[in-house]
């Protein structure tokens, strides 16, 4: 189960013991730096998943053809006006698919911070079954609340994307 994982569990082990001990020393935020286990499951999570939204977004605004930033600046805004009122609500329509898979699949990584000790959904599930020895009924359980918080966020996403596509005339 956690193998299929790997590489995600070990990016944020990565981030976490090299590079927030290291902007903290460089930074001089503290000598010592101690994280919480809510915390440096977040910041972990925030790092890896954070390159994936930033490609994203990058390329969603790229994809906008630059006559509509030359069209917006012949009309007198300014360059944040332009990217406001023309660039980012165009480019939203196409970075909300991208955006909403990765949602989705760090709603599904998220389990992999029961590692790190943060009471998730699977470590709940993985505590009552040491209580219990009721393994099948515990993961049968666990995989239908993550299966239906995907479906749920998948359906948001979907109904987002209907209202967003406009037809071309």
């Amino acid at each position: 189960f956690m193998w299929f994982a790997l590489p995600q569990l070990l990016d944020i082990l990565w981030n976490l013991a090299l590079k927030i001990p290291f902007l903290a020393v460089v930074g001089r935020w503290l000598v010592e730096l101690r994280l919480s286990p809510f915390v440096a499951a977040v910041s972990g999570l925030s790092i890896c998943y954070g390159a994936y939204m930033s490609e994203i977004f990058r390329a969603g605004i790229e994809s906008i053809p630059k006559g509509q930033m030359e069209a917006a600046r012949s009309l007198g805004m300014s360059y944040f006006q332009a990217m406001r009122y023309v660039i980012l609500p165009q480019a939203f329509r196409v970075i909300l698919p991208p955006v909403g898979n990765e949602f989705v699949a760090l709603l599904k990584d998220s389990s992999l911070v029961s590692v790190l000790a943060v009471s998730d959904l699977t470590r709940r599930g993985r505590e009552y079954m040491a209580r219990t020895f009721e393994s099948l009924e515990t993961w049968t359980m666990v995989a239908l609340i993550y299966l239906f918080l995907t479906l749920f966020f998948s359906r948001l996403v979907r109904i987002m994307e209907s209202r967003m596509t406009y037809e071309v005339k």
